[in-house]
């Protein structure tokens, strides 16, 4: 019984590893999406005369590490969340009641981005580091 749940465990953390690498090349994917999406869009605005000003590499980098966190969550449960730029992580706060399949998606997703669950009642929230 002992050794059938270590190999249990074993699957398990195998699982997890490759829920993170996955998290992680559908990150690079949406990047890239986001970046032809970027290039595309900026090929129609070459046409008019003014370009908006561009930001600061502080706020281009803050910008950046929130939309890479938003954008490792499908689009139904990115409407369920909002994200705020902390210092040193960025927040990931339910906008409303998840559910318990939700939240273990959600809770799946920030593993996979090396963040953790903060259980502080009404104050609750997903916590995804900046740095890795």
């Amino acid at each position: 019984m002992s050794g059938e749940k270590e190999s249990l465990e074993r699957l398990v953390d195998r699982v997890d590893e490759l829920l993170v690498v996955l998290n992680k090349i559908s990150e690079d994917l949406r990047s890239v999406s986001a970046s032809i999406k970027s290039t595309v869009g900026s090929q129609a605005t070459q046409a008019t005369p003014q370009a908006p000003a561009p930001l600061s590499s502080e706020v281009q980098a803050k910008k950046k590490s929130v939309d890479n966190v938003r954008l490792a969550f499908p689009e139904d449960l990115e409407a369920m969340l909002s994200f705020q730029d902390k210092s040193d992580y960025i927040m990931v706060k339910p906008k409303q009641f998840l559910g318990s399949e939700n939240f273990a998606k959600i809770a799946s997703t920030v593993r996979g981005l090396g963040g953790e669950y903060i259980s502080a009642g009404k104050d609750s929230h997903f916590r995804v580091p900046k740095k890795p």
